[in-house]
């Protein structure tokens, strides 16, 4: 006879119910992480403001996308490449760290699945997303870490630039138990990012004035940077998931936003070398994976 699974929270039963409320997680009587602070404190305020309810675009989207005219193709159809590797159709999909779910591409990742459970931990991220997919949501606010979740339940999992904001120390706890809740043969889907790329080395200067300025600054103000906790390995810290599951890494995009409006200019010829950039990203996966910024991790459970 098969062991049971003991859980925290009926996932089964919030779908019965159709509830689509935000379900609260109780916490631990732990004190949050300075990552987690940080996180929730910035995505519980000014992270998920609409700043143009006609279109949907967040804080969010103006600090960390590139919504200019000619990079408008080139976004959206690396947003679509986790489509690419998301099963056709399935019951329950996962989508740990999910925020407002601010694009349509990422609304699309889970239309082909009868239910899509929301994890995040901002409150008002969670609200958001519930005004762009309803009833087709489960959302669940907390620490995704601190989520009892039955093993081998959902048919797809997907996180996209959630696990680097996750302390160093946990991040491999993370990645794992995103695998445990997946099915045997399914797929999980991490966008991450390289902390060795091209860039990183071009930008060098740049980070050792800032670094300069941050300590003079603590110096002499005495108080907290407001800046996320960020914290990314390098490549090869993903094959120490072998033993559960195969490993597959694309490129998912070549360049941060701040660094691709730098470089790529807002006019005709910059919406072409953003179409000869996607065109060489997949056909040459293996070189963009080592020297740009960010990697698609597709891990298939065993």
């Amino acid at each position: 006879m098969e062991e049971s699974k003991q859980t925290g929270i009926n996932l089964d039963s919030l779908v019965q119910e159709e509830q689509t409320v935000i379900n609260e997680i109780p916490k631990k009587p732990v004190s949050k992480s300075i990552a987690e602070q940080k996180l929730s404190t910035h995505y519980n305020n000014v992270g998920w403001d609409i700043i143009d309810p006609v279109e949907g675009i967040t804080m969010d989207a103006i600090m960390y996308e590139d919504l200019r005219k000619n990079a408008k193709d080139y976004v959206i159809k690396c947003r679509k490449r986790v489509q690419h590797h998301i099963p056709e159709h399935g019951d329950k999909f996962l989508d740990m760290g999910c925020g407002a779910i601010q694009f349509k591409e990422y609304a699309d990742y889970s239309k082909n699945f009868a239910k899509r459970y929301c994890v995040d931990l901002s409150k008002k991220g969670l609200e958001e997303a519930k005004k762009r997919i309803g009833n087709h949501g489960v959302f669940l606010c907390g620490n995704f870490l601190d989520i009892d979740l039955e093993e081998d339940y959902f048919d797809c999992s997907v996180s996209l630039h959630a696990v680097y904001h996750i302390e160093k120390e946990r991040q491999a706890e993370a990645v794992r138990k995103l695998i445990a809740v997946t099915k045997p043969q399914h797929k999980i889907i991490i966008v991450y990012s390289n902390p060795k790329s091209y860039m990183y080395y071009l930008k060098l200067p740049y980070h050792a004035l800032k670094n300069i300025a941050l300590i003079l600054h603590l110096l002499k103000k005495n108080t907290e940077e407001a800046d996320l906790y960020y914290y990314v390995y390098p490549i090869k810290w993903w094959k120490q998931f072998n033993d559960i599951a195969t490993i597959k890494i694309l490129p998912w995009r070549s360049f941060r936003s701040s660094d691709q409006k730098r470089i790529i200019p807002d006019n005709k010829i910059g919406r072409i070398v953003l179409d000869k950039l996607y065109r060489l990203e997949d056909r040459f996966p293996r070189f963009f994976v080592k020297f740009f910024e960010y990697p698609m991790i597709i891990l298939t459970k065993k």
